[in-house]
């Protein structure tokens, strides 16, 4: 497993009983987590310290207790230089990864050390970790997201970084369909990294599902990317969608075009009460 541990703001302090406490920044949340199955004894002093809780419900989805108002609101938490804008939402999530830091340490050595200034293309971009790893690196960015407030979001992340002038594209758009706009165009890449949703509706009613979709879209990518790229990264939180198997398909259509390795492992981050590791998803990566 690949660990994401250079976080100063950011910790889980303790797993059981399919939730994760976790501090962001001096904010101390509970979130559920359908990894933990354990059932370890948990310090109570630790956990009724939580600032927001966030009950699922049984019939779907859920909604957050906030013990403390102040949760409700936006904070900011730093990853060395990086600065984003944190805040609980509807579903769980707080706009951010932290798993992901290891990806981009990961992006910015590569093109730190690249001899040229890469374009990257960054697809499924969300809240912009990825795109500001590689703009603050030196790279160019094309950063696109279905969601525009998503996109929104990257951008203030981006200007919290101090990285509002770097070139960076900001693209509102459906993945795969800017991608098909960008080979008609002559647009190529230097690198690729995407993290796609396990599932999705398009505009037209279309069912997105990461298994059935995600070899067409790799072969679809290599396309627009150069004829000599730097790197390809490719995230998943599907449960049924293994390292190996992602790592399968960027050997199969990757390799046999462009030469270069693949590696692939789960990601996760420390757990303080524990000096264990939380499984928190997987990456394949391809490089050359």
């Amino acid at each position: 497993m690949r660990i994401s541990d250079k976080w100063k703001q950011y910790s889980i302090i303790d797993t059981s009983c399919g939730e994760k406490l976790e501090n962001w920044n001096g904010v101390r949340l509970i979130r559920p987590d359908p990894q933990i199955i354990w059932k370890t004894p948990v310090d109570a002093e630790k956990w009724d310290r939580a600032d927001a809780h966030y009950h699922r419900s049984a019939t779907g989805g859920g909604s957050w207790e906030y013990i403390n108002p102040k949760a409700s609101q936006s904070w900011d938490i730093s990853y060395g230089d990086l600065k984003f804008k944190i805040k609980p939402t509807g579903f769980k999530h707080t706009g951010l990864f932290p798993e992901q830091a290891v990806n981009w340490d990961f992006m910015r050595d590569m093109i730190t050390q690249s001899d040229k200034k890469p374009d990257v293309l960054n697809l499924f971009a969300y809240t912009g970790g990825a795109t500001l790893a590689c703009a603050q690196a030196g790279a160019n960015v094309c950063h696109v997201d279905a969601s525009k407030g998503m996109v929104t979001w990257a951008r203030e992340n981006a200007a919290l970084s101090g990285l509002s002038d770097k070139p960076v594209r900001w693209i509102v758009d459906d993945c795969e369909k800017f991608v098909a706009r960008e080979i008609r165009r002559g647009h190529q890449y230097d690198a690729i990294v995407m993290d796609p949703p396990s599932y999705g509706r398009g505009s037209n009613g279309e069912i997105w599902k990461l298994e059935d979709s995600i070899y067409d879209l790799v072969k679809l990518c290599s396309e627009v990317m150069t004829k000599k790229p730097l790197f390809f990264v490719l995230n998943s939180y599907t449960t049924g969608l293994s390292p190996a198997v992602m790592g399968y398909i960027l050997d199969s259509v990757l390799v046999n075009k462009f030469g270069g390795t693949v590696t692939s492992d789960e990601i996760g981050l420390p757990v303080e009460s524990s000096n264990m590791a939380l499984p928190c998803g997987s990456t394949a990566i391809w490089h050359n």
